[in-house]
């Protein structure tokens, strides 16, 4: 599958598994939220430990991907590209296990009038994190196209940006909210949610250089 492998298909499988780990924590993360969101703790908390399950299993995946690029002397010209693309990608997979646990610990209370616009902020968040993982298959495969797939990751990222600052308006500009603390625990965790968009974008911009330096 991956043409950058073509002399260890090995390692593509441990790839593959990697990123397919983390579209399903973001999604476990989503479906978690809107619980929490809904008032359905049970559900919400039975999907923490699937989420850290994943982030442990992702982490052994990284260090065999390393191991393996380094001791079979693979792609030696790219595999430091490789290895920093793996581990900034581990970093969005932490944040949302991390972002959970905050949820689960704090418990922020979520005014009924304010869960749309933490749904639709979780939403495009995690919308991100799906629009990246295709720019890094095409990065291995076809380099020339992760311009345009990387195109998506910046536009939904930036929704998430409009969705974070449309809670923080409305939080800071309400009458119901009287504790200021309140709304700062309201603001805290709006931006750890974005926080998810945040990195997977970050992912996206190292991602458009290593994609130039393969083409050259």
């Amino acid at each position: 599958m991956y043409s950058i492998f073509r002399k260890a298909r090995g390692i593509e499988a441990n790839i593959e598994k990697f990123l397919k780990n983390i579209e399903t924590a973001v999604d476990l993360f989503e479906l978690g939220l809107k619980e929490y969101f809904s008032g359905k703790m049970d559900r919400f908390e039975e999907r923490c430990s699937a989420i850290r399950e994943l982030e442990s299993d992702s982490d052994s995946l990284r260090f065999d991907i390393k191991f393996t690029l380094y001791s079979d002397l693979l792609i030696p010209d790219s595999r430091g590209d490789v290895l920093g693309l793996i581990e900034t990608l581990d970093n969005v997979i932490d944040i949302a296990e991390k972002v959970y646990l905050q949820f689960s610990i704090e418990q922020p209370i979520i005014y009924d009038w304010l869960v749309e616009d933490f749904r639709a902020l979780t939403e495009v968040s995690v919308k991100t994190v799906h629009m990246l993982i295709p720019s890094i298959r095409a990065f291995f495969n076809e380099p020339r196209a992760v311009a345009d797939r990387v195109g998506q990751v910046h536009f939904w990222e930036h929704e998430a940006d409009d969705a974070e600052l449309r809670i923080k308006r409305k939080v800071f500009a309400s009458e119901e909210i009287e504790q200021f603390s309140r709304k700062m625990h309201l603001r805290y965790f709006a931006e750890k949610i974005s926080s998810v968009a945040d990195m997977a974008e970050a992912v996206a911009e190292r991602l458009e250089v290593y994609a130039i330096k393969r083409e050259l």
